[in-house]
């Protein structure tokens, strides 16, 4: 899931080379931190955070198939 969210964002910004991508397991389930360049928060965020809410959505379609719950923060 790393990996996918990683591919997403580096695909997305500028500053591909500054896209750092931290998985956590919590007791809730996983979480994945997204750190990204300032000047690129805006493209990862997408306008209204559509597109924030679409890789939202394509982790929790394949963390479905785990059983585990995910959750993705977006890091200034």
């Amino acid at each position: 899931m790393k990996d996918l969210i990683a591919h997403i964002a580096e695909s997305l910004v500028d500053h591909p080379d500054q896209v750092v991508v931290n998985e956590q397991e919590t007791e809730d389930g996983l979480t994945i931190e997204l750190t990204v360049a300032r000047a690129d928060l805006g493209k990862v965020i997408g306008k209204q955070g559509r597109t924030a809410r679409a890789m939202r959505a394509l982790l929790s379609a394949t963390a479905t198939g785990q059983s585990r719950k995910t959750r993705l923060d977006i890091m200034e």
